[in-house]
Formats: C-alpha cells, structure tokens, sequence
C-alpha cells in the first residue's frame, strides 16, 4: 500500500563528501518541475489519506470541536496610532480577517474597512497579508501580499480616505517598509534569488512601478540579511542588517529620507545590536562588552558611536533581554528570567517594576503599542490553561485594565485543567525546564505529547490553544520541553545547543521524556514527539537516537537533510544558516553534521508511527527533505515500525494552509493521528 517512485527515478546521485563519495537515492526528489516529482507527492498524499481515513469520524469531531469553542465573529482590541483606533475581525464562515478602524474606541463611530484579506485572496489557494503598514497621517496604507506561500510579496499602496489603491505595485518584495515623515517616498526590502533580503529600497509614492526606484543599501555578504522598519517615534527610519552573530544599523532621519545612511556601529563579528529612538538618543540593546546576556546602553543621535555608548541597564548573567522598547517616558524590557518571560518598565529616574502575574508557568508579551507618547502599556498575556489575555497598563500609577480574554465557548472552565513546571535531568547533570498541562483527574500516569524546537536562540513560552483541549479532554497531557539551544536560561542555554553542541538539544528532549515516564506523569507506551521546522530536525534526530522511546512522532516541514542542504548555496537561506548549524566545508563540521542529520542517520530499528508534513512552495524548508526523509526511512527501517504518512502542501509553504478553516482541518488530522496512535480516541 506504500507509495513507490517510478522505477526509472530509482537511479542513485553520487555526493561528493570530503572523506568518500556516497549515493543519495532520493536526490531525484530535488527536481520540483519534474512530472515525477509531483507525481511521487501526489501518491504519498493519496497513501496518508487513505490510511487516515478511517479517523475521518474522530477528525470531523475534533475540528467540530475547534469551530465549536472559536468565537468565529470576533474583534480585536483597538489599538490607538494617531487619531484613529485601529483592530481587526473575523466573521463566522470566512477564513481571513478584515483589518478596520474607527475615530473611538467603541463602536460610536462609523467602521472604515482598510483591507478585508477575504476580497483580496479572492480564488487562491493561499493568502497572506505580509505587510500592513499606515502612514504617520493615518492617509495612506503600505501593504503586501502572498497568495503562494513562497513569501515573495505584491507591494501596494492604498489611500485610506478613498479606499482606492493608487497606480504603486511592487513585485517580489518581502518582509519590512518604512514611510518618510512627509509621506512622499517609503523603504522597502528585495531578496536575492536564494530569497535572501539583500537591498533596500526607495519608491516615489505614485509611480507605477519600481523602475524609478533608488537603491539605497545592498549587503553582499550572503550570510547577513537586511530588514527596514520606522521608530515608535515615528522619527527614524533604521536598516538593520544581521547574521546570526552579528549585526549592524545604519539610520536616516525620517524628515530627511534622501540623505545617506548613517551607521549607528560599524559590525563587528560576534557582536549584537538592535537600536531604537527616545528624544535626543538612541536605546541600543547590545551583547557588546561581555555582555553575553544583553545590556542597554544610550547614545547622542548626532554621534551615535560606540565611543559614546554609556551603560543605563547592568548586564546580569542569565537574565536574557530580549527587547528594549522605547516609549517617550519610559522604556520597556522584554526578558527571560529563570525561564520565565516577563516585561521591566524602566524609568527616567533609574527606578523600575516588574509586571508581575500570579501564574508561575505563563506568557506575557507586548500588543499593539503604536503610540510613543503615552503611559499606557498594551500586553497579552496568556498561558496553559489561561486563554490570550489583553491588559492595559498605565505605567506610572500600576492601574491594570482587563480589555479582553479570547472567550472559549462551551461552558470551558480553566479549574478543570492544571499547569505545572518540572526539570529533567540530562545525561550531563543539566536541568531542562519542562511546562505540563493536563486535565484535572485523569488517570496518571497517561499518554503525553512532548513538543520542542531548540534552535535559533528562540525562547518558547507557554502558550493556550483552544485545539489542544481536544487532546486533553482524551485524557492525553501535553509538554513543552525548554531543551538547549533555545534562549529560555540566557545566551548560555544557546550556545550548549548550537554548532558542535547540537546533540544536547536532541539528548535533552529524550531525557524529558523519560523524566516525565519516571516521575509518573507520563506512560512508557505512550509518548509521542512533535516539532516543526528546526523543531522537525529536533523530532528526526531524537526518534533516530531513541526510536524505542515513543509510540508516535509529528514532524512538520522539517529541516531533516542536513548536510546536503547545508552543502547546496543554491538553495535559500544556505549560507545564512552556517553559524547555527555550522559551514560543512570543514571536514570536521561536516562529520558532526552526519553524526545526528536525520535523513544520515535512518537506522533498520523499529520506528514510531511517523507523521510528517511539507509545503511545496516552501522557501524556509525546501519540500524534499521531508519527502526524502520519508523515501529512506520506508526503505530501510524494520517493517514492523508503525505507519509512515507525508502530507504535502501542494499549494502552500513554510506555514501550511492559510485559511483558518483549513488550519483547523489539518491540526484535527494531526490531533487524530496521534489520539489513535496512543489510544486515546
């Protein structure tokens, strides 16, 4: 019942290593306008819904489930940019969200429509609205979008007071704009063939094209990108251009937009900053100095050099600042402290306050706050068993106002579930900080879904999901796992989970999970894995170390070929990837790479059932590594391994489907995969 590629496909590729030469059987695979190709995708779908279908029952409750608990018509907060209060809606039946404003903050005044992403996506399979970014006076709209999930962008510039787009179309931009004070011209970004943000821009408001356009920065270096993006004030316009380790900002008055650039300081290898803009001085957020974890230093705007920098916030090993937000008062700190994310008000007088909850294990983190002269601070807050939570807070006087919780429909009651932290121990005597929840009563130890990422230096908070109550409410408990190389415990916990420390991150999700075996919360028969992206990596290379240890695994768009990916230039994001993962054209790199890449590591043990997913338009996680993955591991584990299912995107990329509907369609069909695997449905 297995889908095989067509025999004349079979034929192995030589790959040239720097020790030996190897055959890659799947290589093929690479050849996305090969009829083949597609047809090999199109069996491997036909095969995993067939094999799901007889869960097509358990799949249709659990997304009835979903709609049932989603207030499908539902409104933002109004957020405040100027005169006019800003929010987005969603109506019941539709996918997309109609982005709004009003002249209140309630619904005394007429709504003014800005763009309504149902009109816009129109017949396609895929949308996305990349870019929302209005003008200082409120007149006009930069915006862009994806209708292929290939994250290059349509620009578009909309007047607000006729509702008309104006003659400007950009093609194949992407993330990041910026407008000049007078509204006359706007920045903009273009990637590279290997969709790499290399240039930034400057249009003419009113052309009809790019042709007129100036090219106002362009980085050469293929392992950094570059980003533009306006102050809170409103005053600066910043290019901000960074690899990995190491980053760079130059700035432009935004009274001023045809001057030069100015660089804040010049990049130096391995040093950190991002910038922005309070009076008369830059706040920059530098890890300059020994500050692994992150200081804030000011500068003069007229000679903002390192030279000039003076310390306002201490380095404080551990406590990792994340952001620093500045207001025209105040400043406002995004941190993780102990592995728990949490928001510092810092004021002018050198005093300052921690937003504090009563919740240990939780989220909390900044909303809409356009306006830069103002008291009040918008944040979300949420955690495992507390739905999004939106507060105003006045910074100076404390007074905190509840402006919304997302409701969950059905009589939800979050007493009837329970959060808690645990820490694993890891082979190397580490602790691993470990967030459970689970329904209140259920028998223990029961199944137990553990999902991690690890990469990047991204910190994971706790978050709420309505699907996920779905599974909890089958007496399954759900854990996210803080293994290293993410950033929860400071720059630290980063550099223990990178380059040619990667492993920890694999050999601390396997001692999570036998943690929480140990400790009762979870059964042996029962674990499942799940990741996405880096995450998928974190999912291939543990069930390859410990295939014994879980009964299911979810792998979405994966990054599983390492070492070929990490050989090829040619495909997008290569070189930029070569300070998290390492440059394999170093022999000894190389070697350390093959010794955890999934799709190296595939061994004839008896595997989980596998779930795996890719985007065929994908520019993050090219969609044969997934399919590759998949081709060897049918080839070569024991056939006795559970089911192994690859679910393709066909017109879709890095996220998945785009609609909400078809969101919750495919994490029902992921939900019942793992519900009927642990036998919980």
């Amino acid at each position: 019942m297995s889908p095989s590629p067509p025999a004349a496909k079979r034929l192995p590729t030589a790959v040239a290593r720097h020790t030996r030469t190897i055959t890659d059987d799947w290589a093929w695979l690479r050849a996305k306008d090969d009829p083949d190709t597609l047809a090999y995708l199109e069996a491997e779908n036909a095969y995993a819904d067939a094999w799901i279908a007889p869960l097509q029952p358990l799949r249709d409750a659990i997304f009835d489930e979903i709609k049932r608990r989603t207030k499908e018509t539902d409104l933002s907060v109004p957020a405040r940019k100027g005169p006019w209060w800003y929010y987005s809606r969603t109506i019941e039946g539709l996918d997309y969200a109609l982005h709004c404003r009003r002249a209140t903050f309630d619904d005394t005044s007429p709504e003014h429509v800005l763009v309504d992403e149902n009109l816009e996506a129109g017949d396609h399979d895929y949308f996305e609205l990349g870019g929302f970014d209005v003008s200082p006076s409120g007149h006009l709209l930069l915006w862009s979008t994806d209708t292929t999930g290939a994250e290059e962008l349509t620009l578009r510039i909309r007047d607000l007071r006729t509702g008309a787009d104006l003659a400007d179309r950009i093609e194949r931009t992407t993330y990041g704009t910026a407008w000049s004070a007078d509204e006359r011209l706007v920045f903009y970004t273009v990637p590279d063939d290997a969709m790499r943000a290399f240039q930034v821009w400057r249009h003419e408001v009113g052309r009809a094209d790019s042709s007129g356009d100036v090219l106002v920065f362009q980085e050469d270096d293929d392992r950094f990108s570059v980003g533009v993006e306006a102050s809170r004030s409103d005053a600066m316009v910043f290019v901000v251009v960074g690899s990995r380790t190491t980053s760079e900002v130059w700035f432009v008055p935004a009274a001023a937009p045809t001057e030069p650039l100015t660089v804040i300081a010049p990049r130096q290898i391995g040093i950190e900053y991002e910038v922005d803009h309070q009076g008369d001085r830059f706040v920059i957020l530098t890890n300059a100095g020994d500050s692994e974890d992150f200081t804030v230093v000011t500068a003069p705007v007229t000679d903002p050099g390192p030279e000039r920098w003076t310390t306002l916030v201490a380095h404080v090993a551990g406590r990792r600042i994340d952001d620093a937000h500045a207001f025209a008062t105040h400043l406002v700190l995004a941190e993780w402290f102990e592995a728990r994310q949490r928001l510092r008000v810092l004021f002018a007088d050198g005093t300052d306050r921690v937003i504090s909850f009563d919740e240990d294990v939780h989220s909390v983190e900044l909303g809409a706050n356009a306006e830069y002269d103002t008291t009040n601070l918008r944040f979300t807050y949420q955690s495992l068993v507390t739905p999004p939570t939106v507060f105003d807070e006045d910074v100076v006087t404390g007074e905190r106002v509840l402006r919304k919780r997302q409701q969950v429909l059905g009589g939800y009651d979050q007493d009837d579930y329970e959060s808690f932290r645990t820490w694993a121990p890891a082979d190397d005597g580490t602790l691993v900080p470990v967030d459970v929840v689970r329904r209140r009563g259920i028998a223990t130890p029961s199944p137990l879904v553990v999902y991690g990422y690890g990469s990047y230096e991204s910190s994971m908070p706790p978050w709420f999901s309505i699907a996920r109550l779905s599974l909890l409410d089958r007496g399954a408990a759900w854990a996210l796992a803080h293994t290293r190389g993410g950033g929860e415990l400071g720059r630290q916990w980063y550099v223990h989970g990178r380059l040619a420390e990667k492993r920890n991150t694999f050999t601390d999700a396997i001692a999570v999970a036998e943690h929480l075996v140990a400790t009762g919360v979870a059964t042996r028969a029962g674990l499942a894995l799940r990741g996405a992206s880096a995450g998928g990596l974190l999912v291939g290379a543990t069930i390859n170390l410990r295939p014994d240890l879980f009964a299911a695994a979810v792998a979405q768009v994966p990054f599983v070929d390492v070492v070929n990916t990490m050989h090829d230039t040619s495909l997008p994001l290569t070189t930029s990837e070569y300070e998290e993962w390492g440059n394999p054209a170093d022999p000894v790199v190389e070697a350390y790479l093959e010794s955890y890449s999934p799709y190296e590591n595939v061994s004839s043990a008896r595997y989980p059932a596998l779930l795996v997913t890719a985007g065929f338009n994908d520019p993050r996680v090219s969609y044969h590594e997934p399919a590759k993955w998949v081709a060897k591991l049918r080839a070569t584990t024991d056939p006795a391994s559970g089911p192994l299912l690859l679910w393709t995107e066909l017109g879709a990329g890095h996220g998945g489907p785009s609609g909400r509907y078809d969101s919750w369609r495919e994490e029902a069909k992921i939900l019942a995969f793992v519900l009927q695997v642990l036998g919980c449905d």
